[in-house]
């Protein structure tokens, strides 16, 4: 949940992070980007770090030789699959009772992009975080959030008057 939320993966990333892709050394995450040629490296923040190495020493099975961060608990091993991320996520978000039009992992990525913006960065550091080969694409994540901002930069003008 936290790699879908803080760093804005894709689900299709996660579930194909390879242990090789954790430098706990030097705290970067090597990602390759699925709509992207060339790797991209992220700082592997404090929580996000504790949150996998959690994972790893008290979920993830000993004994499975797959290099996959995340996979299923029981035999046969094998990495997670899109629907099983998007019912855990689903799960999780649930009880939150937020009005999503998507309730899946995607919606974690919109949820990673609005904090963004809402912390003013700008659109094109957006893009690159969320691995936009274009800026269209990351306008589209920010659409949402700007009609809301519109309103309110409306309504507190009207009480100007």
């Amino acid at each position: 949940l936290m790699l879908l939320s803080v760093y804005g993966l894709r689900c299709s990333e996660v579930i194909h992070l390879q242990l090789k892709d954790l430098d706990w050394g030097n705290e970067v995450l090597y990602l390759k980007r699925v709509k992207r040629s060339k790797p991209q490296v992220f700082p592997l923040t404090q929580t996000v770090g504790e949150a996998i190495l959690r994972y790893i020493k008290e979920v993830r099975p000993n004994n499975c030789r797959l290099n996959h961060v995340f996979i299923c608990r029981r035999s046969p091993y094998r990495p997670l699959s899109t629907s099983t991320v998007y019912r855990i996520v689903s799960i999780r978000l649930k009880p939150l009772e937020l009005k999503l039009k998507h309730n899946g992992p995607h919606a974690l990525r919109h949820g990673c992009a609005t904090h963004l913006i809402n912390e003013g960065i700008s659109l094109k550091e957006i893009s690159d975080h969320l691995g936009h080969q274009e800026l269209e694409t990351t306008r589209i994540y920010t659409r949402v959030d700007l009609t809301n901002l519109r309103k309110v930069a409306e309504f507190k003008l009207e009480n100007l008057l």
